[in-house]
């Protein structure tokens, strides 16, 4: 494709890698990347997706603005406190960038609406808050052959992995098979969350993203990152493939998407082997 001299200028410190060059830059551009929620995680994400020139972003969030959201929530501001979530987001990616087509969803995505809309998505990202959400989008990327870059934070830490089920990689059943009962971990409005811990976690999501669209270096995919931002240490560990897997083993038995009672939290701690 033929860039403009703004999109020259813009894009050029991309342009000059050559990991990624005009070619990288033009495929950027024509990509499309669905991100599940405009939170703390979701913030930081959608920032540098489009600052990268992402081409198409789909953002889904049912909720509005609140106050207690910006302590973390960056794309959002007091201007906005009242509004959908995902207008806001909208607002402020036209305004970082307008070569990005923004298409917003304002509601919760559900068994019956999920798959048909991150169909024609190449990347989906996943930054919801509660684990009802993530087995229902690992479960409709699994079965529609989507990788998703999956991220968790709760208090002073955060969790990073991609799930490629094309590839064969673990999904997130094959690390945690079934949500925990509810009421078990507590949510981050009643522990608390370190805002800028959002920023780390999404920004690593973004990433491994931009990585995916371009098909360059080592993904996360069949591994965990974990960060303890107290101790400032970053740990990467093995996921291996569950063979006794309930949706992606030898012997699954789910073979449709499953709806569990919402209950939100963000983070679930796990041990993997190195």
């Amino acid at each position: 494709m033929d860039f403009t001299e703004e999109q020259i200028e813009r894009y050029s410190r991309h342009i000059i890698l050559p990991e990624v060059g005009g070619k990288g830059q033009a495929k950027l551009l024509k990509s499309k990347v669905f991100v599940l929620g405009a939170g703390g995680l979701g913030s930081p994400s959608l920032l540098y997706l489009a600052a990268a020139g992402v081409g198409t972003i789909g953002i889904a969030d049912g909720d509005s603005v609140d106050m207690s959201n910006l302590q973390r929530q960056i794309i959002h501001n007091n201007e906005r406190v009242g509004v959908p979530k995902v207008h806001s987001a909208k607002e402020t990616i036209n305004k970082l960038n307008p070569d990005v087509n923004v298409q917003p969803f304002h509601g919760r995505l559900t068994v019956d609406n999920i798959r048909e809309i991150i169909r024609d998505y190449d990347v989906v990202l996943d930054g919801s808050d509660n684990f009802p959400t993530r087995f229902l989008m690992n479960d409709a990327c699994f079965f529609e052959q989507k990788p998703l870059v999956s991220g968790s934070m709760f208090r002073f830490d955060g969790q990073v992995s991609v799930f490629h089920p094309r590839k064969g990689f673990p999904c997130y059943r094959c690390l945690y098979p079934e949500p925990p009962p509810k009421g078990l971990v507590p949510s981050c409005q009643e522990a608390g969350v370190l805002g800028a811990l959002a920023g780390v976690i999404g920004v690593l999501q973004a990433v491994e993203t931009i990585k995916l669209l371009l098909g360059i270096g080592d993904t996360l995919e069949g591994h965990l990152m974990i960060f303890d931002a107290l101790k400032m240490n970053f740990r990467k560990v093995r996921v291996r493939k569950d063979p006794e897997c309930a949706l992606c083993g030898e012997n699954a038995t789910i073979k449709e998407l499953v709806a569990y009672e919402e209950q939100a939290c963000e983070y679930k701690p796990v041990t993997c082997e190195h």
